[in-house]
């Protein structure tokens, strides 16, 4: 119960609740992507995949940072909202990089093999994902928040 009113399915009123669900969610998606990657660049059957403990984490940020500004952005465009999505995910994606490297003495993820990259940390090329990522989540934290 949340109140005087019943949970809807999926519903998770705490923040720490919400906060692992990210988290345990962006673990998945990191695993299939790493596997699905890494199939194309070697073409190993195997997909083998790859995440860390500290992305478990990072991913559950969707919470405390994602939460409110999809809040704000939920009435703009779509285009505007993918934009967004995808700056924030890309500078949490560096500012939580560099905190590791310094703080670890290397980050969990290396891009320097790209061509083009920032620090290592930042793949340009993927600002179309995380945007897509972005857009993907407005009905998760609808479900988990009881909005859907």
């Amino acid at each position: 119960m949340l109140g005087n009113r019943r949970a809807k399915r999926f519903e998770i009123d705490g923040r720490l609740g919400r906060f692992a669900v990210y988290g345990g969610l962006g673990w998945c998606f990191e695993v299939f992507f790493t596997g699905l990657h890494d199939f194309i660049r070697t073409r190993d059957p195997a997909l083998p995949s790859r995440t860390s403990v500290w992305m478990f984490p990072i991913y559950g940020l969707l919470q405390p940072l994602y939460e409110p500004m999809h809040e704000k952005l939920r009435d703009k465009p779509v285009a505007v909202r993918a934009a967004a999505y995808g700056v924030g995910i890309m500078a949490i994606e560096y500012a939580t990089g560099r905190i590791l490297r310094t703080a670890l003495g290397k980050a969990p993820w290396d891009y320097t093999y790209a061509k083009v990259h920032i620090d290592g940390l930042v793949r340009p090329a993927y600002f179309p994902l995380w945007a897509a990522v972005g857009l993907a989540m407005e009905p998760v934290h609808d479900t988990l928040t009881g909005r859907r």
